[in-house]
């Protein structure tokens, strides 16, 4: 269970990081609190694995301070108290599955059994396989067990769900959720937005080594004031749409048109004044990907 404490998670104060003459972050500050979900989301060479190193003590700041439960990341004591999923785990392909597992408990003081972990993430018919004979999307599963059996306060998921089928993502979800429940601090980077969408109640958009926008998925949606339309009109063609003042993207989705418009009142009088019959009419807010796209588009930088 996530420790009982006011002290933050995660801090990180006006963090400057170099590499050379390319400056990875620019005056990074962002706390994140005990039991928060957050997804960080920014482009490539965003910093956005950069500022997951600071956290996990992997790199130091070249100004600027990391906490980790309040004391220097770098601390062994604190990393008994953490889980990190990454891409690349580095772990020998020669061990079976429940080996891993069993090895990696070992290093926490509280771990889960094995057994649960295993459980957790789905492995249990390949449990007494080796990892270099799993798939990717399987080897992501074993990275997940690996980060949950030391039952740790705050996971880090590093693009968690790449390689796996829809029906895993989703099951990956639900495991995720169950985390959260149990009060655990969730650190997410993800490209997947529907994703951080659905598991994020926090999002940290990162562009250029700077914050750019920092809140609830509905609170980055209302950087972008468009509207999505959907319909049926069995009249129209994309053609049309494509034509009509204010239609940003039209689309057709099987037999449903969507448009993407700042305007969407206006269009569709527009579409109604002109005689179209409209059916299953539908009108909704921009998504997470349009608000992300306009944030991270042209150097526009604004929290």
């Amino acid at each position: 269970m996530a420790t009982a404490t006011a002290t933050p998670a995660v801090v990180l104060q006006n963090v400057t990081k170099n590499y050379g003459t390319v400056q990875a972050l620019k005056d990074f500050s962002l706390t994140i609190e005990p039991g928060e979900v957050v997804a960080f989301l920014g482009p490539n060479g965003a910093g956005k694995s950069t500022s997951i190193a600071l956290m996990l003590g992997m790199r130091r700041p070249s100004s600027g301070s990391v906490a980790l439960f309040g004391e220097n990341p770098r601390l062994a004591n604190h990393r008994k108290h953490i889980g990190v999923m990454l891409q690349e785990s580095g772990v020998p392909e020669t061990l079976k599955v429940r080996e891993l597992v069993e090895l990696f408990g070992r290093f926490h003081d509280n771990p889960m059994e094995t057994q649960e972990a295993i459980k957790i993430a789905g492995l249990e018919a390949q449990a007494n396989m080796r990892l270099g004979r799993l798939s990717g999307g399987q080897k992501q599963r074993v990275y997940f067990a690996l980060a949950l059996v030391g039952n740790p306060d705050v996971l880090f998921l590093d693009e968690p769900t790449t390689g796996l089928d829809v029906e895993a993502r989703r099951n990956f979800w639900d495991q995720i959720n169950i985390q959260v429940a149990q009060g655990k601090t969730i650190i997410l980077t993800t490209h997947n937005l529907e994703e951080a969408d659905a598991l994020a109640k926090r999002i940290v958009v990162i562009d250029h080594g700077q914050i750019i926008a920092d809140g609830t998925p509905d609170e980055i949606k209302s950087h972008v004031g468009g509207k999505h339309v959907r319909f049926r009109a069995p009249n129209l063609t994309i053609e049309d749409l494509h034509a009509l003042a204010g239609s940003q993207n039209a689309r057709l989705i099987g037999n449903t048109f969507e448009i993407y418009t700042m305007q969407p009142e206006a269009l569709l009088a527009t579409l109604f004044k002109n005689g179209n019959e409209l059916s299953n009419l539908e009108v909704a807010g921009a998504g997470l990907e349009e608000a992300f796209l306009a944030l991270t588009s042209n150097g526009r930088h604004e929290a």
